[in-house]
């Protein structure tokens, strides 16, 4: 019978240290979280006096009520919907033919285009060469403005091409090739079914980045109705902090109380929306996390 080995007292206060650490780490991230929830079902009074510290006080669901109700912050959520599926469809278009074109050791040139691509990569213009370049385009106040400027990731492109690389076994392109097979076929029938974690992994990273991306529609809309949600959350948090600055102001006790009303709708009304508009990613994400891990994983470690 073989023994198992005693842990030594270092081992034990190494383990004991990295418990303490992660428990740690999992508070800091679990608090805002929860604080954020209960602030959204929590009267506005309780959360800005700062008696709501953890859970709810003061159970209401005002906040919510006012954001289906905001026709803006649903046209917002359409759009977004709409920035991000049309997007990511177009990422995942040039991203995973680029990386697996740059896999292919047959490529005659994939050094040089890759060193392009990197260039690219430590190297830009700046924005207000990219603003003009946009503008230039005939693209400021379109959709084309969001999506085609940032239509590929040179980092994501060589995480696909190294899962391509270390996945797609190179006997497997000869025998398709042998039975005659096209490039275009060999791609479409062959690669992209046998790849899906890679698949997972780009879809999810573009996928919230477009959810989450608020500053080109800033730079390049002028359109409100072409807002996305983020620029409508935006809104909501810069009125909040106008209000609480005039509401500091010498003004009248009844213009006051006015803007702190208004203060605290918005306060109510921007937790809410920080739910309505993260909780799609969140639900969204335990489906992908089996593929996100493993895509993750097989294009880092062997490659």
């Amino acid at each position: 019978m073989v023994k198992s080995m005693r842990e030594s007292t270092s081992d034990r206060l190494f383990l004991a240290a990295n418990y303490i650490y992660l428990a740690l780490a999992l508070l800091v991230v679990l608090y805002p979280l929860i604080y954020i929830v209960s602030a959204s079902i929590s009267t506005p009074k309780f959360v800005n006096s700062g008696e709501m510290w953890l859970l709810p006080k003061g159970l209401t669901l005002d906040g919510y009520k006012l954001v289906f109700s905001n026709p803006k912050i649903w046209n917002g959520y359409g759009n977004t919907i709409l920035y991000t599926v049309v997007g990511t469809m177009l990422n995942l278009a040039i991203t995973l033919p680029a990386a697996y074109a740059l896999s292919r050791s047959d490529f005659v040139g994939r050094n040089f285009f890759m060193a392009m691509f990197l260039i690219t990569m430590f190297f830009n213009g700046g924005l207000i060469p990219l603003y003009l370049t946009v503008k230039n385009l005939g693209l400021i106040n379109s959709m084309g403005a969001l999506i085609l400027p940032v239509a590929a990731s040179v980092w994501n492109i060589i995480v696909a091409r190294t899962f391509f690389h270390s996945t797609i076994p190179k006997e497997l392109q000869e025998a398709a090739h042998m039975d005659g097979c096209t490039n275009l076929r060999l791609f479409f029938q062959i690669v992209l079914p046998l790849s899906a974690p890679i698949i997972a992994v780009m879809a999810l990273f573009y996928g919230v980045g477009h959810w989450n991306s608020y500053f080109p529609a800033l730079i390049y809309l002028n359109d409100e109705m072409k807002y996305p949600l983020q620029m409508v959350l935006r809104q909501i948090l810069v009125l909040q902090e106008m209000s609480a600055e005039t509401t500091g102001a010498a003004i009248s006790g009844d213009i006051a109380q006015a803007m702190n009303n208004k203060a605290e709708i918005a306060s109510l009304v921007k937790y809410s929306v920080i739910i309505v508009s993260t909780l799609p990613v969140v639900v969204l994400y335990p489906f992908l996390q089996r593929y996100f891990v493993q895509g993750v994983m097989i294009g880092s470690v062997k490659g």
